[in-house]
């Protein structure tokens, strides 16, 4: 029943003519951009790591937080319908988002990584096992915050606009565009409760080992998705059956 859901769901996100490419062409040339955007404040590097690369990991890092937490916090309420069907539950097209999305963004990543290659920028990560910890953490970490916005959007339908309010200010507070090296340590705090910026430069630490990963911690991260996703997984089976009846 999920993989019948997954096919459903893919083909609904691809039935253009640029397809799946589109997902690659997309992030590439935003990453192009803002990479010509910063190269002229900062040179080619950032603190060792080339500057395409240096944006590649922040904005894979954002997209992969955003494209999860929309995906999955619109999927119980765009599959409703199939709802008079008991086999289908709620958090069957919760599951069915964060795995279309997972393999959505796995897909681009290689094909980015194929892409320095080809363009001879290629690199060797440091700590591969770190960064895909990172990547599966983040991942889980933005399901588990998409099904807690899809339960509020439940009940409070206004809950969708906070949500995108919340969202656009990511690229500015996450570490994306400036590392949190840049700034004075005195600001900090005020950038590392913010979990996607953790993600960030520890994902750029576990590429480039001269980068560092002062100010970041990969327990941090651990503990907040760990709380996250039980929070979201004991809200869902608190009201599951209510959300079926609004």
């Amino acid at each position: 029943m999920i993989f019948a859901l997954f096919l459903r769901e893919f083909q609904s996100k691809f039935n253009d003519k640029f397809g799946l490419s589109w997902a690659f062409i997309e992030p590439f040339i935003f990453i192009a951009v803002l990479s010509f955007i910063r190269g002229m404040i900062s040179g080619n590097d950032v603190h060792s790591i080339p500057l395409f690369i240096f944006m590649m990991i922040g904005l894979v890092g954002l997209q992969t937080l955003t494209g999860n937490l929309i995906s999955v916090s619109m999927s119980i309420r765009k599959n409703k319908p199939l709802y008079a069907f008991r086999q289908v539950l709620p958090i069957a097209a919760v599951i069915t988002a964060g795995f279309v999305e997972l393999s959505i963004k796995t897909v681009v990543i290689a094909l980015l990584a194929l892409a320095l290659y080809l363009l001879g920028d290629g690199f060797k990560i440091n700590d591969p096992l770190l960064l895909i910890t990172l990547y599966l953490l983040l991942w889980l970490f933005s399901v588990s915050l998409g099904l807690i916005f899809a339960i509020a959007a439940a009940f409070v339908p206004e809950v969708d606009k906070i949500k995108s309010m919340l969202t656009r200010p990511l690229i500015f507070i996450s570490c994306v565009f400036f590392s949190l090296q840049d700034m004075p340590e005195y600001l900090w705090p005020y950038f590392t409760w913010n979990p996607l910026a953790h993600f960030n430069e520890l994902a750029r630490y576990a590429c480039f080992e001269s980068y560092g990963h002062k100010g970041v911690s990969l327990s941090f991260t651990i503990k907040v998705t760990i709380v996250l996703f039980f929070l979201s997984l004991s809200l869902y089976h608190i009201t599951w059956k209510k959300v079926l009846s609004r």
